[in-house]
């Protein structure tokens, strides 16, 4: 079982940390020694680039190990919803087979709102526009943002037509379009994690 929260180096006192892999800025906290920090050396995909994230590795060994067998022919698609939509395509062999990196869906609300006079700074999101072509400003925003994602990864299978596993927080604002328009996706939202487990187990 896992718990998704916010960031909060408060909650590690106390603990005794196994393994930990983190992207971006770390706290100073001394739980989080680097001689148990996880690391690209410690995973067994092959063929990764050293700038590749950490977390971006993880869900795609994951994916690896729980598409038993993996598909004969081509591989997986391995979508990870976050603040940065990483694709990443794995081959039946178990190899990095590149990607693609957009921002994700509250990136881009803040980056429109950031970039521009006159759009809106976006607050929270309760549902999605039911409008495909909605009248309000910052409805327009969210569905051009969620259709950018969607166009993104729906292309992304078409062209490959391998199954799309998918995590990450903006995911569940994302499966349903795609499997109306006939995407194979695979909803795993532990991932990251389960690939953490998976390696330190």
């Amino acid at each position: 079982m896992f718990a998704h929260t916010n960031p909060d180096p408060l909650r590690l006192d106390g603990l005794e940390l196994v393994r930990w892999a983190a992207v971006g800025p770390v706290p100073v906290h001394p739980v989080l020694s680097q001689t148990t920090r996880l690391g690209l050396e410690d995973l067994p995909l092959k063929g990764m680039p050293p700038w590749l994230g950490v977390d971006r590795a993880l869900a795609a060994w994951a994916a690896t190990t729980r598409a038993v067998p993996l598909p004969t022919q081509g591989g997986l698609l391995v979508a990870d919803a976050g603040t940065v939509l990483s694709l990443t395509r794995v081959t039946s062999e178990g190899e990095f087979a590149g990607g693609q990196l957009a921002a994700g869906f509250g990136l881009q609300l803040r980056a429109m709102a950031a970039g521009t006079r006159d759009l809106p700074a976006p607050g929270a999101l309760h549902q999605l526009p039911s409008e495909l072509f909605p009248h309000a400003t910052l409805a327009a925003m969210q569905q051009g943002a969620i259709q950018s994602l969607l166009g993104l990864l729906l292309e992304a299978q078409r062209s490959c037509s391998w199954p799309l596993w998918i995590c990450g927080g903006d995911a569940p604002l994302l499966i349903d379009s795609l499997r109306q328009q006939g995407a194979e996706v695979i909803h795993a939202p532990d991932l990251v994690m389960e690939g953490m487990v998976t390696l330190v187990s």
